[in-house]
């Protein structure tokens, strides 16, 4: 028996104590998310430790609007539209006269210049390569991508590179955990923190939740050993009325995290008021950007009309994302919503919880 599998069952005996002490812990990432889904995880939990899926999938939690917005400046002549994979087929809002949500994927099908790209430096390389056209990146992401986004919007200042313009949608996470945090029909009981996002915002960007709001909070890397740890962690924080920060991801989170990182962040954009898909408007959880950066800026270049923003008809991606439900309880799961047949984003997005149930269920979350 290797020495992590020894552990592993060590830390599932450990939290088997105590099964008359329910508790409720949330991961907000969507790498959590699908390595806690791939590995069994929610069934090997004890059946008084609940694992809950909140909003740390970037594009799950991007709201309906954003879509809408990409789709009006597809339709835009000259306009070519470079994105992750991920966004390509999210559904924008259904107006009466659709047959079908309309998408990115609807778009390019019907001649709109949409192009995937892997990152915003191959972004910029269009633009710089096709000088007639003007191209915008959609942005969208959480700390761990925003750095490098703005990276990419100062090289463009720095090579003059006119063409280039991005669409942000970018959220920062400590603001979203702490409206969950104060959600009392969550009852939650703790945090798996990101590890990613922790690497650039340090274990101290928590420690408002657990020294002012009592929530204890554990960061974890990935692997299920990982994810245990993290877990025992939180377990042991409720059961000794300890709430903290505890960083089980040392190799990776730094106390201070990525000063660099945040300085780029700081340099480009600045906090505003960010919309969540399923939550709604949390203060200062977005970014915009600063004003010697708004001509970079695409809804600040280009002028379109959209119309109110429409939900999907019977999803329930907002309520998963709450963690109010597990996936399988929206009505359209495995029905009319399906891998190839999305209806919200949670089924598109490769770390969407609802993705995640379909391709790897296991036991009963």
């Amino acid at each position: 028996m290797s020495s992590l599998h020894q552990e592993s069952q060590g830390l599932l005996a450990e939290l088997a104590r105590h099964p008359d002490r329910p508790m409720a812990f949330m991961e907000v990432c969507g790498t959590h998310t699908m390595a806690a889904a791939r590995c069994g995880l929610h069934a090997l939990l004890p059946d008084h430790i609940r694992l809950v899926s909140g909003p740390g999938c970037p594009v799950c939690v991007t709201p309906v609007g954003f879509i809408d917005h990409a789709l009006a400046l597809a339709a835009l002549p000259d306009v070519t539209i470079v994105t992750f994979g991920d966004l390509l087929r999210v559904p924008g809002s259904r107006r009466s006269d659709d047959k079908a949500p309309p998408s990115l994927q609807h778009a390019r099908a019907t001649g709109a210049d949409v192009r995937i790209v892997y990152s915003s430096s191959d972004a910029l390389k269009i633009a710089s390569d096709e000088p007639q056209r003007q191209i915008v990146f959609l942005g969208v992401g959480f700390e761990t991508t925003v750095p490098t986004i703005a990276a990419t919007a100062k090289r463009a200042q720095a090579g003059a590179i006119p063409n280039f313009s991005i669409l942000g949608a970018h959220k920062t996470i400590p603001e979203a955990m702490l409206v969950l945090a104060t959600m009392g029909e969550l009852g939650l009981n703790g945090f798996l923190c990101p590890g990613h996002v922790s690497a650039i915002i340090g274990p101290e960007a928590y420690e408002p939740l657990a020294s002012e709001h009592g929530i204890p909070c554990a960061i974890a890397g990935f692997e299920p050993v990982e994810m245990l740890r993290g877990i025992a962690s939180l377990h042991n924080q409720v059961l000794t009325e300890s709430p903290a920060v505890d960083n089980n991801y040392p190799a990776v989170v730094r106390p201070g995290g990525n000063a660099k990182a945040r300085q780029v962040m700081t340099d480009v954009f600045e906090p505003c008021d960010g919309a969540w898909r399923g939550v709604g408007v949390i203060p200062h959880s977005g970014l915009q950007f600063r004003d010697e950066f708004r001509e970079y800026d695409a809804a600040h270049r280009f002028d379109v009309e959209l119309p109110p923003p429409v939900e999907p008809a019977g999803c329930r991606c907002g309520d998963v994302l709450r963690g109010l439900i597990q996936p399988q309880e929206c009505e359209l799961f495995g029905k009319a919503c399906r891998p190839e047949s999305p209806h919200g984003a949670c089924m598109v997005s490769s770390e969407g919880s609802c993705a995640a149930r379909f391709h790897f269920a296991q036991g009963d979350w």
